[in-house]
This record gives structure tokens, sequence and C-alpha cells, in this order.
């Protein structure tokens, strides 16, 4: 039996727009945060089921393309496709997260602080759009540049809890807002893991290398 390529670029292609959703489900679950809008928070949240079903698709399409015993090259493709769209749905689930706590901030007064949580979502989700772009077209030198990164989101992350927790220790009426934004921080350096392992998988594709815990193994 041949291999159906026209089946594997529709599990491309179905990546892409399960990509898609995510990056967009991100950047209105902040928005949200950032205006205040509990409607925009909405939104994000009814996307979260939207990215299940892809992963469910995805899936399904990968197990059909594994049994026609592919080569290595589309072998690598189904299989890094399928740990992309986990590490995706994931990034929908820190969505959904943010845009709980989002509604949750809503409902209290506002908190003025030093976060800056829109660049904090342009990075991770720059990070997440390079991956994918390096994953589709074979560019492991963007891949590769993409994991460097997330030590920027890393370090944006600690000093933002460092600064929620100075909040928190100054007034007890900040508590209840600062672990919010505790949260939200944390579900965006989250993201720019999942982007990083996304970037990991690229190379993985497309180089037969294996890099993650490369510093590690260097070290």
């Amino acid at each position: 039996m041949a291999f159906d390529q026209q089946a594997l670029s529709q599990y491309k292609e179905k990546l892409l727009i399960m990509a898609s959703h995510a990056e967009g489900m991100v950047t209105r679950a902040v928005r949200a945060h950032i205006d205040r809008d509990e409607a925009l928070a909405g939104q994000a949240l009814e996307t979260d089921e939207t990215i299940d079903q892809f992963e469910i698709q995805i899936d399904r399409i990968a197990l059909g393309l594994l049994a026609q015993q592919p080569g290595e090259f589309d072998l690598r493709q189904i299989t890094c496709g399928m740990k992309i769209a986990r590490d995706l749905e994931r990034v929908g689930d820190e969505a959904t997260t943010i845009a709980r706590r989002a509604i949750k901030l809503m409902a209290l007064p506002p908190l003025s602080t030093p976060l800056d949580i829109a660049e904090m979502t342009f990075l991770a989700n720059a990070m997440l759009k390079d991956a994918l772009d390096a994953f589709v077209s074979g560019n492991t030198v963007l891949a590769r540049g993409v994991i460097p990164r997330d030590k920027r989101v890393d370090e944006m992350n600690k000093t933002y809890q460092d600064n929620l927790t100075e909040l928190m220790e100054a007034s007890s009426e900040n508590i209840r807002r600062c672990r919010h934004l505790t949260v939200i921080c944390k579900c965006l350096e989250r993201i720019a893991d999942h982007a990083k392992n996304i970037a990991e998988d690229a190379v993985l594709l497309h180089e037969a290398k294996d890099i993650r815990h490369a510093g590690a193994a260097n070290g």
C-alpha cells in the first residue's frame, strides 16, 4: 500500500490551524485581562473545546498514517506532530487558566503593578509562531533561535513573582489580586516552555537530532 501523502498534508494543515487557534486564544485571554473585558475572556474559554477537538482529529489521522509503515522522515513528521499537538493542547489549557483568572480579577478593584503582561505575552506567542514556522519550513536555524528566548520569559516571570510578593507583603488587601496575577504570569512562562518544546521537535524532525537537555549533557 502506497503511503498517503495527501493525508500527511492534511495532518500538517490541521496542526497549523490548531496552532493558530492556540495563539489567538492566548492573545484574547491576556487582552481580556488587560482590558477587563469579560466577553472576550468568554470567547477565549470557548476556543479551548475547538483546540481539544483538533488534538483528537490529529491523533486519529496520525494513527492511520502510522499503520501505513511510513519511511523514516515521514515517521518523524507524524510522531513529532503528535507531540506538538499535545503541547498546543496544553497551551490552550494555560490560556483557559489565564481567562478564568482574568474574570476573577474583573470582580476586584484594579491593582497598579509594574508588570508588563502584554510584553510577556508577545514574547511567548512569538516563540510559538517561530517554532511552528520552523517545523513546517525546515528552518532549524530559526528553531534553534527560539530555545534561548525561553530564558528571557523565565527571567520576566521570576521578576514579576518577586514584584507580586512585595505587593502582598506591603498590604494584605493586595493578596487576592496578586495571587491571580502570579498564576497568569506562570501560565505565560509555561506557554513559552511549550514553544521551546515545539522548537526542539522541529530540530528533531529536520536534523534527526534530539537536543533536549543538551545544556545539561554538556555541563
